[in-house]
């Protein structure tokens, strides 16, 4: 049986573009007591673009930190801070950041109309009830957040996504203008999780038509950004970050997300960095990515953390085996069927004390 994914319903692109939200928010608003909630990164706080965000007085802003991973207790908090702030639920969810901002976004769209804690929907398909409409504006372009149908938090046990077809943004604004200021290093690691997306399913046994077609323009996009730049990068990455994240609808990732989920979960390294640190310690399982991530790296003047696993204390080497040894269909992608014969505890222990 083939999955009838969903995919974002509605797509506004271009330099300028962000102007339109507020037009197509006042479409969404329903009278008296209508408000919207809008979550943005906090380096928006103090920063001359927090005067375009189209709120009105009865809506709600809540800047968020990024400086770690999303939580599922962080994600709990803000769902019952916007329950407090009406007895009604928000005509939609704004989310304005980078794949962690979009992600809380996303996270607490779904948790407004879900009982419990969102630790408790960490899996596949486990959400029953549909999201507030919500809406995903990145400012910085490579996770793929804006079109994924998952929201990666690190829960009490594990980092696992929230995945599921009610997590897809209802609607998504891409304005290159948006991306044009991050710091280089943040902006490579960024760019390098949407390239590892690609090699990870162009590689995998995951591997159809669909997935093949957005992966390999993906990849040639992140060429042209990170190996022979033009005056247009911005515009050609925020295309490849949305190929990168479409080309994984009817595929996955492979070994490296596996293993940097149990580096993130345990050692708090952000996802962009950590898929970097692992990614270049896997040259036999994709040895052409690899040597070309290196070149990217080179070219761009990146130098990576070097043992960050070195010296661990074995019962937290043990917990990232854990977390890594839950993402079956990330290693079945990669391996096949079979992988249980050619990944275990001793192996993945190895491939971590590289790093």
């Amino acid at each position: 049986m083939f999955r009838n994914f969903k995919t974002v319903s509605r797509v506004l692109y271009g330099r300028g573009s962000f102007d339109q939200l507020e037009g197509i928010l006042q479409e969404k608003r329903k009278g008296n007591g209508s408000y919207i909630v809008f979550i943005l990164d906090d380096v928006f706080k103090d920063h001359p673009f927090r005067d375009r965000i189209p709120a009105l007085e009865t809506d709600r802003v809540i800047f968020v930190s990024v400086d770690e991973e999303p939580t599922t207790a962080y994600v709990d908090d803000l769902t019952l801070r916007v329950q407090r702030f009406s007895g009604i639920l928000p005509a939609g969810v704004v989310g304005i950041g980078g794949g962690s901002t979009m992600d809380l976004a996303k996270a607490v769209s779904l948790m407004l109309t879900n009982p419990g804690s969102s630790a408790d929907y960490q899996g596949w398909d486990l959400i029953r009830n549909p999201a507030i409409y919500h809406v995903g504006v990145p400012t910085l372009s490579g996770t793929g957040a804006e079109v994924s149908r998952t929201t990666v938090l690190i829960g009490p046990q594990r980092k696992l996504g929230i995945n599921s077809d009610h997590t897809v943004f209802d609607q998504i604004v891409l304005d290159p203008d948006l991306i044009a200021s991050p710091p280089a290093d943040q902006r490579f690691y960024t760019g390098m999780d949407c390239y590892i997306h690609c090699v990870e399913s162009l590689t995998g046994t995951y591997l159809n038509a669909f997935s093949k077609a957005y992966g390999e323009k993906a990849m040639t996009l992140c060429r042209e950004v990170f190996l022979t730049p033009t005056p247009d990068a911005d515009e050609k990455m925020m295309m490849a970050s949305y190929f990168g994240g479409m080309s994984i609808v009817y595929s996955q990732v492979g070994v490296c997300h596996a293993l940097s989920y149990g580096l993130s979960f345990v050692l708090g390294i952000h996802h962009g960095i950590g898929n970097c640190i692992v990614f270049n310690q896997l040259e036999e399982f994709y040895p052409e990515g690899v040597r070309e991530f290196r070149r990217m790296m080179d070219f761009n003047g990146i130098s990576l953390p070097e043992n960050r696993v070195f010296g661990i204390e074995v019962q937290k080497l043990e917990k990232m085996i854990d977390v890594s040894l839950t993402l079956d269909p990330l290693w079945e992608n990669a391996l096949g069927k079979a992988w249980k014969s050619v990944i275990t505890r001793d192996r993945i222990k190895e491939l971590y004390l590289r790093m």
